[in-house]
């Protein structure tokens, strides 16, 4: 085989295993993207694990915010001042769990160590939370500065930010990928498209 015919069969059988993994990718991800969103709205999942997670994020906010600010309280999944009275209800989309659906499906649905993932996904979680903390104890601070600031910040900077975190979590994730591999697998071996080429 020449090498102009070899180098256009390596380019081939590249571009086939990067399409083959892209679309692999994309199927799982939606598999699961559907999967968790559709398990989230069923009741049992709702009194389960929703509402108590939410609680407890709540919980964790006014253990925060009492470290300076002794007037907050929490009952469910609202926060109260007990002296001007205003409070905040954190519901469903504001507990952080849509940003970690969508970082757990796009981590496990890319070819990579199960340990890894995993890894990954517990780095992200706590990233995730600890941003939505930022979001909630700050929109309850501006809710009492100013409520136009507060419906705009809650409805569309906050909600965005969220979203990119996880995707800023995932990007991370990918760079710190291939050094994995290489600590792990080492390069001395011939890799897959070596190997096509040394048969061709």
């Amino acid at each position: 085989m020449r090498l102009g015919e070899r180098s256009g069969t390596m380019g081939a059988v590249r571009i086939n295993l990067r399409s083959c993994h892209m679309l692999r990718f994309f199927v799982i991800f939606s598999v699961l993207l559907i999967s968790f969103f559709t398990l989230e709205i069923l009741q049992p999942t709702e009194k389960y694990v929703i509402l108590p997670f939410t609680a407890l994020v709540a919980d964790v906010s006014v253990w925060i915010v009492t470290l300076f600010d002794g007037n907050v309280v929490a009952s469910g999944n609202v926060i109260r001042d007990s002296v001007s009275g205003f409070g905040v209800r954190i519901e469903r989309g504001c507990n952080g769990l849509e940003a970690v659906i969508i970082l757990f499906s796009a981590l496990f649905a890319f070819p990579a160590p199960f340990r890894y993932k995993v890894i990954g996904f517990v780095i992200g979680f706590f990233a995730i939370q600890g941003l939505n903390l930022v979001r909630i104890i700050s929109l309850f601070y501006m809710g009492q500065w100013n409520y136009t600031a507060f419906e705009w910040f809650h409805l569309y900077l906050w909600q965005a930010l969220i979203i990119l975190d996880a995707l800023v979590v995932w990007l991370i994730w990918l760079k710190k990928l291939p050094a994995y591999k290489r600590k792990h697998h080492g390069d001395d071996g011939p890799g897959p498209m070596q190997a096509v080429a040394g048969q061709a």
